[in-house]
Formats: structure tokens, C-alpha cells, sequence
């Protein structure tokens, strides 16, 4: 199995039939996978043939499904860039749990 992670974003390869949801708009011309929670740094794709989606049977679970026609990197302010092939994609980010209940984790 391929993953890649990047910071708090983890990203594997999605199983054959995975279904998507609603996109997911760019923001700036960028896909974001998921913003910092003080910085404002993001973990983000510029390339054209990205797009990311909802997962209908996520829940709340905040996985989404990025779907590249062609590589594409991964690029964020403070991490090393990655590169990820073409192909579909899912995305999810890191929880950290404290006895307040469980939050997501941010850069």
C-alpha cells in the first residue's frame, strides 16, 4: 500500500470503486487539503487535472477523496514537497485526543 504523509495530512491510495461526494472548490486556484489552524499554511495542490471531493459514506469522519489525472505536489510552508502519482486518492487528517473530546490536529 502507498502513503504518503505530509505534517498532519495522510495520504493513501483509494480502493477501486471508491464513490465520491460533492468537489470541494479551490481556494486561490489550489486544491487544499487542509489548512493550518494558526499559520495560515496550507497543504496544497496548484496543478490543473486535481480536485478534491466528499466521501458519502465518511460521516464524520473528515477523509475526502483527491482525485489527480496527472501527478501532482503536495506543497505546504513548512514541510518537504511530495510528489503524488495520478489516481484517486483518499485524504485524511490526524486527530489528537484529549479528555475535552477529540480535535483535529493542525500546523
Amino acid at each position: 500500500m502507498t502513503i504518503y504523509r505530509q505534517g498532519d495530512v495522510l495520504i493513501m491510495r483509494a480502493p477501486a470503486g471508491t464513490q465520491q461526494g460533492a468537489e470541494i472548490p479551490r481556494d486561490g486556484g489550489r486544491v487544499v487539503l487542509a489548512y493550518g489552524e494558526a499559520t495560515g499554511h496550507a497543504h496544497a495542490i496548484d496543478e490543473a487535472g486535481a480536485a478534491l471531493y466528499t466521501l458519502p459514506e465518511a460521516g464524520e469522519d473528515l477523509s475526502r477523496l483527491l482525485r489527480l489525472e496527472r501527478p501532482a505536489v503536495l506543497r505546504h510552508q513548512e514541510h518537504a514537497e511530495i510528489h503524488i502519482p495520478a489516481g484517486d486518492w483518499i485524504v485524511r487528517r490526524q486527530r489528537e485526543y484529549s479528555p475535552e473530546g477529540e480535535r483535529q490536529v493542525a500546523d
